[in-house]
């Protein structure tokens, strides 16, 4: 992973998480690979990986299963949707209509160009 240096390295490793979930990389009721195995593959402290599941946890995405590991929850899809989304609405969304209000962007144009990218990403 390159890490930034705006975020937390365990918030931008609960990203990576919450990106493998919603692509289903990591399936639900599926078990998280170990916090060993994670820092190695990401080449972080396995104390920061622990870190980013106690803060998985704290969100209801994962729980622990004692002596067996961490599992995605159920309903884990959906809470990340629901936080990913806040998490845009309060902290990017702001940002993007200041750029589209300075470069006089309309809605049906942006509205196009987002149908194209789904089309040709999707």
């Amino acid at each position: 992973m390159d890490f930034k240096d705006k975020q937390a390295i365990y918030l931008q490793i609960a990203g990576y998480v919450f990106e493998q979930i919603l692509l289903g990389e990591i399936p639900i009721g599926g078990k998280m690979p170990s916090i060993r195995d994670l820092a190695v593959q990401i080449e972080v402290n396995p104390n920061t990986v622990q870190r980013t599941y106690d803060f998985l946890q704290q969100k209801e995405i994962i729980s622990t299963k004692r002596g067996i590991g961490y599992f995605v929850n159920e309903d884990a899809r959906e809470k990340v949707i629901a936080f990913k989304k806040e998490q845009f609405i309060s902290d990017e969304l702001p940002i993007v209509f200041r750029s589209l209000h300075l470069l006089d962007i309309d809605f049906d144009d942006l509205k196009q160009k987002y149908l194209t990218y789904i089309e040709n990403n999707f």
